[in-house]
Parts: structure tokens; C-alpha cells; sequence
């Protein structure tokens, strides 16, 4: 067994493995990945979690290591992901990685079958011993199901050639405990994206991160102020990426990275079954919120299109229903209006009440049996079955193109003006010789990018609340004028 000098550390990215349509491995892809990622990282990890591996063959394995090798010829560290349920198919990686010229093994804890604490150090142990390579032991519980016992691990630091762990846990006291038993004869690397700057803080020297492939410069950033002492620049910057880092961990990296990456124009595919891409593992508005977040960072451009608010006075905004200006008046028609909220949570809510016999009747009944595509009408209600009062009828101002945009809508858009006409109910500002003779509709503006519910449900909530004080504040005095005169 030679003498090995590698110490991990710094920032590596868990990289993806890319599939082509017909499912297998996808080279081209592959080598594109590592050119993309290869400036900016410490070394790559081929074939872990994020990597897949379950779902690969040997041979599959094999040959994404061979490829990773040669792309990066040298130029940065190969830490080969060579972990299996059983410790023989271990060690066959494992040297097959010494032939392919890896720099390092990655070995997760023997998982499906759970050894005892024996079994485990055995496994390692053995790995170890047949590997003529560094070998940095991995604990990731959410998938193993079980923790790699500190105390094996104080015994496994003592081995010549087990050079590091990665914690992938999550867990601090767990990190902060290892650190402490091994007394720096293992280098601990943050597998863990939502905590990586508290974790170099403890004492890690690098990450091994689904992430890195993503955002890689945010963690050098991060990696470097800890380094320097500049604990609040480096928490600035954990915070910027905080979001992302934390869909990429609840949706086990590889599902949610392949989306970010193919969104950034750099094109892997989608994961092997029975991970599914959107709907499945990962739903719809999570795929937004991943593309709103890299537009922020600058990794995709904004999509264009022309949005804003509605401009112009308020009694024109209800032309496109079918009610005229001149109409409003003559026909005991009053408005509403009002905002709420910041950039894409802004919201919008124009409000139009009326007598059933008005104009904003007859728009109403013709909003739901001729509705427009793209901007179909919703029946207000407050729980399912049960129809808010006055009838309310509520119409997007911009077009919905997706199914997200739709769910925000009709969902907590339509659960908060059913809210707030409650609350006016309740209050008295909604007479109650208003709840059978009058009819409102809603034009309600949202961000085409909203993805907060419970920020949009506040806002709209709050922005209808105010509206129908402006606008029953008029009806009020009117329906008293009308009773006095009968």
C-alpha cells in the first residue's frame, strides 16, 4: 500500500449523470457537463447520489468514471464514487478506479441490508485494505436510513488511507461530534448544501455538493471569506443561494439539478424511472421557483414579455367585459380599487359591483358561458360546495400560459377575495340588502412569476379588503337613498 499525500477540501460538485432519450449514458453530454464545471471547481465526484448510481450497471459506472478521467486529464482531482450494498462489488470498483486513474474513492454506508457496527467497520475496513487509493467514507442517513457510527468512525480514522468523511446529514451536532473524535485525522466535507457555511465554520475543509455544479462560484465565494474571517460576507452569500440549495436537498439533488441544468442551456436529459422530471418527484411550482431563483443569480435570462400593472382610469379597465364607461354611472355601478405587495408579489385587484340587472349582470353571466381561453372566469367561494355572497366572479388580467399561474389563481387567489368579502360581510360594510341583489366581478392582476401562496393569499386578501371599502362605501349610501325612497 503506497503512501498517499490527497487531502479533500475545497469545492466539489456531485455531479449529475447525463441520459439520452433512448435512457442510456449520455457521453457528449457528460464531457460538456465537466467543461462547464472544470474552471471553477477543486475536483469532480462522479456517480453518487446525485450521480444516480443505484440506477446504474457496473459497466455504466465504469465507463462514466473513464470519461470524467480523460475529460479532465489531470487538471483536477477524480473522487470516485465506488460505494454498494455489498463490500465485494465495493472493492471491484474501488480498483477499478486505481485502474482508471481515479484520485479517490467515495464509499457510502453498506445500505438495504443494515450490517451491525461491526459489519460496518468490517466493510470499510476491508474496502481499505484492497483500494489502493484514499478512501473518504460517506454518510448520507436520509437514504442509507441509518448514521455511520461515530464511534466506528473514530476507529476507521485510525487507517492509513482513510483520509476523509462526507457528511451528507445535515445533522451538526453529528459533524461537530465527529470532529471532535477524530481530532483531525479525517478531513470532514459538508455534503449538505443548506449548511455549508456553519459547517466550514465548525471545522470542514471543503463540500462535495449536488449544488457545485450550479452555482459553483457562489461556494468558492463562501469557501474563501471563511477562510479570511469574513463570517458575515460569507453568510451573505450562503443566503443568496439558500433557496436553491434547499429544493436541490428535498428533492435528492439529481431530479431538481437535472432541471436547473437543462433550464441554463446545459442539456443532461431528465432522471431514469422511476424518478420523473415534473409532476412526480418534483411538482410544477417547485419548477418555477428553481427558474425564478437562477434568474436571480444571472444563470437564465428573465423571460420576456410585457407585464404591468393596469394603467388608465378605473371605470375603463372593465371595457374588455363588455361594460362601458358611460354605463357605470346611469346604472348604479360603482368601482373598486387596489394594491398590495412587492415585485413579484405584487398583486393588483379591481373591483366592479352592481344590481343583477346592471351591466355587471349581464357580464357576469356572460363570463361563464362564453369564457375567453386564457382568461377563464372563477365563481368565487369559501369552502367547496358553498358560494360567497354577493356573487362574485373573478378574471385574471393576465394571461395564464401554464399550470402554475392557474394554481395561483384559482387557489389561494380565489381562497383570499372569498376571505376578504367575508370579513366585510362580517364587519358590515357589505349591507346585508346587498348579498342577494348585488353582483361583483374581480379583476384580479398577478405576477406571471408569483410562486409565494401564502404571500399572494396576504396580499390579495388585504388588497381586496380595501377595494370593497372603496366601492360599498358608495352602495351603502345608495341602497339607504333607495329604501328611504320606497
Amino acid at each position: 500500500m503506497q503512501h498517499h499525500e490527497f487531502q479533500p477540501g475545497g469545492v466539489n460538485p456531485a455531479l449529475i449523470t447525463p441520459f439520452t432519450r433512448d435512457d442510456g449514458v449520455d457521453e457528449e453530454a457528460l464531457r460538456n457537463l465537466l467543461r462547464f464545471v472544470r474552471p471553477h471547481v477543486d475536483g469532480v465526484v462522479p456517480c453518487g447520489t446525485t450521480g444516480e448510481f443505484v440506477y446504474l450497471s457496473q459497466d455504466e459506472r465504469r465507463r462514466v468514471l473513464e470519461i470524467c478521467i480523460d475529460e479532465v486529464a489531470g487538471e483536477i482531482p477524480v473522487i470516485a464514487a465506488t460505494g454498494a450494498a455489498s463490500t465485494r462489488e465495493s472493492i471491484e470498483l474501488g480498483r477499478h478506479a486505481v485502474e482508471a486513474g481515479a484520485t479517490a474513492c467515495l464509499v457510502v454506508t453498506p445500505y438495504y441490508l443494515h450490517p451491525s457496527d461491526k459489519g460496518i467497520f468490517q466493510h470499510f475496513y476491508e474496502v481499505a485494505k484492497a483500494v489502493d487509493l484514499p478512501i473518504i467514507l460517506y454518510n448520507i442517513p436520509q437514504t442509507v436510513d441509518a448514521y455511520l457510527p461515530r464511534q466506528v468512525l473514530e476507529d476507521l480514522s485510525e487507517i492509513d488511507n482513510i483520509v476523509g468523511l462526507k457528511d451528507s446529514s445535515g445533522d451538526l451536532p453529528y459533524m461537530m461530534e465527529v470532529l471532535e473524535m477524530t481530532q483531525g485525522r479525517l478531513e470532514i466535507l459538508v455534503g449538505h448544501d443548506e449548511v455549508v457555511m456553519p459547517a466550514l465554520a465548525a471545522g470542514c475543509s471543503g463540500m462535495i455538493l449536488a449544488s457545485a455544479q450550479i452555482f459553483p462560484e457562489v461556494w468558492q465565494d463562501v469557501f474563501r471569506k471563511m477562510r479570511e474571517g469574513d463570517v458575515e460576507g460569507a453568510r451573505r452569500s450562503q443566503r443568496e443561494v439558500q433557496k436553491l440549495a434547499r429544493i436541490f436537498v428535498r428533492y435528492g439533488g439529481g431530479v431538481a439539478v437535472k432541471a436547473a441544468l437543462n433550464m441554463m442551456g446545459v442539456k443532461v436529459g431528465h432522471p431514469r424511472r422511476p424518478l420523473k422530471p415534473v409532476g412526480g418527484a418534483m411538482i410544477h411550482e417547485t419548477r418555477a421557483e428553481i427558474q425564478l431563483e437562477l434568474e436571480k443569480l444571472g444563470k437564465i435570462q428573465s423571460p420576456e414579455g410585457s407585464w404591468a400593472m393596469p394603467k388608465g382610469p378605473l371605470e375603463d379597465r372593465f371595457n374588455d367585459l363588455g361594460i362601458a364607461a358611460c354605463s357605470i354611472e346611469d346604472n348604479r355601478v360603482h368601482l373598486g380599487t387596489a394594491t398590495e405587495g412587492e415585485h413579484v408579489d405584487r398583486v393588483g385587484i379591481d373591483v366592479i359591483v352592481g344590481p343583477k340587472g346592471s351591466p355587471v349582470g349581464a357580464a357576469y353571466a356572460r363570463q361563464l358561458t362564453h369564457p375567453r381561453h386564457g382568461y377563464e372566469a372563477l365563481t368565487t367561494i369559501a369552502e367547496p360546495n358553498l358560494t360567497v355572497r354577493p356573487s362574485t366572479l373573478i378574471v385574471p388580467t393576465i394571461e395564464l400560459v401554464n399550470l402554475r399561474q392557474a394554481s395561483m389563481v384559482y387557489g389561494p387567489t380565489q381562497a383570499a377575495v372569498a376571505r376578504a368579502i367575508l370579513d366585510n360581510v362580517e364587519e358590515g360594510t357589505i349591507p346585508a340588502q346587498a348579498l342577494d341583489q348585488m353582483v361583483m366581478i374581480v379583476k384580479a392582476t398577478i405576477h406571471p412569476r408569483a410562486l409565494d401562496r401564502h404571500q399572494l393569499f396576504a396580499n390579495v386578501r388585504r388588497a381586496m379588503y380595501r377595494a370593497i371599502k372603496m366601492t360599498y362605501g358608495k352602495v351603502r349610501s345608495e341602497l339607504k337613498a333607495y329604501q328611504e325612497a320606497t
